[in-house]
């Protein structure tokens, strides 16, 4: 279920017979597509653990960045919320970093001394159906846009992800640098979300294994 009212997936869990699974209400949560970033994380770095992870741009409606958080919580990661004040990181997710002991820093800049650190660039779009004034989404749409001249001094290890769709602030040559992850991670929503079915439906992995046609469909 996929609905631009934040909480609408857990009203519609409580009355439904059957499992739901939330795609992303409003600016709330996105709890697949969180899952998907975690599998990618650490297909990219081998581990979950003690990461350097830098959110770029709409902090404030981008549930991507706000289911991550908290999932985050049990690996001691260190967030930068790198985003204009009117996009900053709402107060309830700042709340819950220092509840939980997260460490993180807040910055307005974006240029190559904040990506030099980082293990993974976490880039989002401005969200113009979030905006009701549309000269405020014309003044932050362009912000921050990532090139490929400010990733020389980047982490051999460090990848960009990106929750797509993007709109500007990737610009396109970056697709080829070495760092740029987000065509894979949305690969990886592929696996990741056949396991969400998967547990919903009750079939385990060596369910599939020992399913004969399936394995004959694909071979």
């Amino acid at each position: 279920m996929r609905h631009y009212i934040e909480g609408a997936a857990q009203y519609a869990s409580e009355v439904a017979p059957i499992p739901i699974i939330n795609a992303g209400d409003g600016a709330h949560m996105h709890p697949s597509q969180c899952l998907l970033d975690l599998y990618s994380i650490y297909k990219t770095q081998g581990t979950l653990e003690n990461l350097n992870i830098c959110l770029v741009g709409d902090l404030k409606y981008g549930r991507t960045v706000h289911s991550l958080i908290m999932a985050m919580r049990h690996y001691n990661p260190t967030f930068h919320f790198i985003a204009p004040d009117e996009l900053a990181m709402p107060q309830e997710y700042k709340l819950y970093c220092k509840k939980h002991g997260i460490k993180y820093y807040e910055h307005t800049s974006f240029d190559e001394k904040e990506i030099a650190d980082a293990d993974i660039l976490y880039m989002t779009r401005v969200q113009k159906e979030r905006f009701s004034d549309l000269m405020e989404y014309e003044r932050v749409k362009n912000v921050y846009i990532l090139k490929n001249s400010m990733l020389e001094n980047a982490r051999p290890n460090m990848k960009i992800l990106h929750p797509l769709p993007r709109v500007n602030e990737i610009a396109y040559d970056v697709d080829n640098n070495p760092h740029a992850y987000y065509i894979q991670q949305a690969k990886n929503g592929l696996y990741a979300r056949e396991a969400i079915f998967c547990h919903c439906l009750g079939i385990t992995l060596e369910d599939i294994k020992n399913d004969t046609t399936i394995i004959d469909s694909k071979f």
